[in-house]
């Protein structure tokens, strides 16, 4: 009962067992424009899709919108002294120009070869040292391009990689626990893991001279999180990683994901999205009448009644937080009921507020 995924095959005979399925599949169509390059769609066929006609969703509110990509299908700009963001629109990575070499953290392969291409329009270095945010693939999936640099990962992520044998993500060479510092050259990039959020493993990255940190599938700058709370495994923690990234001395922040840079500001601007959102899923969890679902599905199958039931406590918190945060954050109206799945769900595992299935007298 704690999956994070939407279950496949679901009858369209059920409405309501549906609709977060239904919601949840929406969101790469709700990025149609900037997801467009990634399938080979021209410019038109990206702007009006079949997949996404207009006023399907949500206008995107002015806070979610980033620079054009250009038609080389990536954009490379220096965002501080020789630390460079690269992004397709969907994905985001950095890399920095030293003494010794270029430090390229990330290589989403959505991006994939233009990674290279955009490295060789600023320096004619290559790639010294690579290093992994997280090990998942959609982050880390082309780091075979860094052919010859040296690896850094958290002791985990060695693990997981090891475990799933992705000839696409090479062995680290650096392991570590807590924190190491990166040195190359004169320009120092310090790694940290404060625990499980997003995933094992997964760690803050941070240039203190340059005041920029890369948090990755954490904060989405001018968007709500991505699904179930962007797939988290371990919503605790997630939910305490803005803390931490707003204690380090920031200006700019890199999410790894959708249209632009971010600041301070969008860290606790998402923290109070998710903090309205975990108040309404709680306050959901208390008063939503579960006699209500019996109508909807079969009585004697406990497996429907009791996702009519989750899903029924999503979508009354769900429905309290999308009016106000519409115009404020983009996606809103795509993932706020998955993300508030998501958090009646930790509310209930981890936390223990289990409402009409708490301790009976």
């Amino acid at each position: 009962m704690t999956s994070s995924t939407p279950e496949p095959g679901s009858s369209a005979r059920w409405p309501l067992l549906t609709r977060r399925n239904i919601l949840a599949s929406t969101g790469l169509a709700a990025a149609g424009v900037s997801a467009g390059p990634l399938l080979g769609w021209s410019p038109a066929q990206a702007a009006v899709s079949a997949d996404c006609p207009p006023g399907t969703t949500a206008p995107v509110p002015p806070a979610a919108r980033g620079p054009a990509i250009p038609a080389s299908g990536y954009l490379v700009e220096e965002i501080a002294d020789r630390v460079y963001w690269l992004t397709d629109g969907l994905y985001q990575m950095i890399f920095v120009t030293t003494a010794e070499g270029v430090v390229a953290v990330d290589a989403p392969p959505t991006i994939g070869q233009n990674i290279l291409r955009a490295i060789a329009t600023v320096t004619n270095s290559r790639v010294t040292h690579a290093i992994y945010s997280h090990h998942h693939a959609d982050h880390t999936g082309a780091m075979i391009l860094y052919q010859g640099a040296r690896f850094y990962a958290h002791m985990d992520v060695a693990a997981l990689l090891r475990q799933t044998n992705d000839p696409n993500r090479p062995l680290p060479d650096v392991t570590f626990d807590r924190q190491l510092t990166v040195h190359a050259g004169e320009d120092v990039l310090d790694l940290a893991y404060h625990g499980p959020n997003h995933s094992p493993g997964n760690i803050f990255v941070n240039l203190p001279v340059q005041r920029v940190l890369m948090l990755v599938d954490v904060v989405f700058p001018g968007w709500v999180p991505f699904a179930y709370l962007a797939e988290s495994q371990n919503i605790a923690g997630w939910l305490e990683a803005p803390a931490q990234a707003l204690r380090y001395p920031f200006d700019t922040y890199i999410g790894g994901h959708l249209t632009r840079l971010g600041t301070r500001d969008d860290v606790n601007i998402q923290q109070e999205y998710v903090a309205e959102l975990k108040a309404q899923a709680a306050s959901a969890i208390a008063t939503f009448n579960p006699a209500s679902v019996y109508q909807s599905v079969d009585p004697t199958n406990p497996w429907a009644i009791f996702r009519a039931y989750l899903d029924g406590v999503a979508g009354q918190a769900a429905s309290a937080v999308i009016p106000n945060w519409v115009d404020r954050l983009g996606g809103a109206d795509v993932y706020t009921l998955p993300n508030a799945y998501q958090l009646v769900e930790s509310l209930r595992i981890d936390y223990g507020q289990l409402g009409p299935f708490g301790i009976h007298p």
